[in-house]
């Protein structure tokens, strides 16, 4: 059967098979999604089209475990996990990134939002099965930069070994679910709410067990928006406050935790443009490249910083349009 027929047949069984449908920005992944109105009763829908051979089985797994901890993930309405169809409680439009061009005011009220969530998250039990982000895993996990992005391969292995280093010596903190990609394009505001349920949750199939400043991170060294330095030091402090944490250990932590996540995005990014035939990520790199430089200024991270600093170039024009003429036609299979 065709894919268009499994869709229509999906929907048809779930009562949205007359439903207009309306193609929606996707994500980096390969993942397809249509918002679906139903004209007779005004209500809407999403469908979430997961490619062939992508399981999406993790999703549900962290949707039930949101929700029954009393976070707002979507509701599934209907399911063909074989065939990688979702239809998901559509949350609108108001994603915090969105909202934030218009209103840059409410900057403050989202992201405190934001961080009460994460609050509630970590002091919940982690569901089992979750990939260990060890030190050892974070470490390898750097791995694109070198083979996506324009440097000296051979250092790899020294910038690696001194990452993990610093990993196993700072990072040791009980680990906590993270949902790795949580920032302003994957969280939506829904105000008719209250508490942590004004924030709609996106794209969290990929969680995995992580120290607690892995996701603030990924929150507020937004590789799509820019975050300052005093909104940064704000949210760190308001999250610190709340869980009594030792501040200064923590501002490594987040260093570190920042520094991995920014040379691993600054490799996928390359790969996307390379392998994948998505060039608009290369106009995202310098802000990640900026926000590694934040990390990399901290005084434990000196000889991480001497390391990178010798093994990759910053992204400067040349740079990038190398990587752009590196990007084909058409993705790779």
């Amino acid at each position: 059967m065709e894919r268009s027929q499994l869709i229509d047949a999906f929907l048809g069984q779930n009562g949205w098979g007359a439903a207009r449908r309306r193609h929606l920005a996707g994500d980096a992944s390969d993942r397809k999604y249509l918002r679906l109105f139903d004209d007779q009763t005004s209500e809407t829908a999403i469908l979430m089209d997961a490619p062939p051979g992508q399981d999406i089985d993790n999703f549900i797994r962290i949707t039930d475990y949101l929700r029954q901890n009393q976070l707002n993930a979507p509701r599934i309405l209907a399911q063909d996990a074989p065939h990688g169809l979702l239809l998901l409680q559509d949350f609108g439009d108001a994603l915090f990134a969105r909202l934030l061009q218009s209103q840059p005011e409410l900057e403050t009220t989202l992201y405190r939002a934001a961080v009460d969530v994460l609050i509630k998250l970590h002091r919940s039990t982690p569901p089992r099965g979750l990939l260990d982000y060890s030190a050892e895993v974070m470490a390898e996990f750097i791995s694109p930069v070198f083979e996506f992005y324009p440097g000296h391969k051979p250092q790899m292995a020294a910038v690696q070994s001194e990452l993990h280093a610093l990993l196993h010596k700072h990072c040791t903190d009980p680990p906590v679910i993270a949902l790795r990609d949580y920032h302003a394009e994957n969280l939506i505001w829904l105000p008719e709410n209250t508490g942590t349920q004004r924030v709609g949750l996106l794209d969290y199939q990929d969680a995995v067990l992580a120290q607690p400043a892995y996701d603030l991170v990924s929150l507020l060294q937004d590789a799509r928006r820019d975050v300052s330095a005093e909104s940064q030091a704000k949210m760190i402090r308001y999250y610190t406050d709340r869980i009594k944490a030792d501040k200064n250990a923590f501002q490594l932590n987040y260093a570190l935790q920042g520094a991995q996540r920014n040379l691993r995005i600054i490799g996928i990014f390359a790969r996307l443009c390379t392998v994948a035939a998505k060039p608009g990520y290369l106009d995202l790199i310098p802000r990640v490249w900026r926000n590694l430089q934040q990390n990399l200024t901290h005084p434990e991270l000196g000889r991480l910083n001497d390391l990178v600093s010798a093994a990759l170039p910053a992204p400067s024009p040349a740079i990038l349009e190398q990587l752009r003429t590196q990007c084909p036609p058409n993705p790779t299979p």
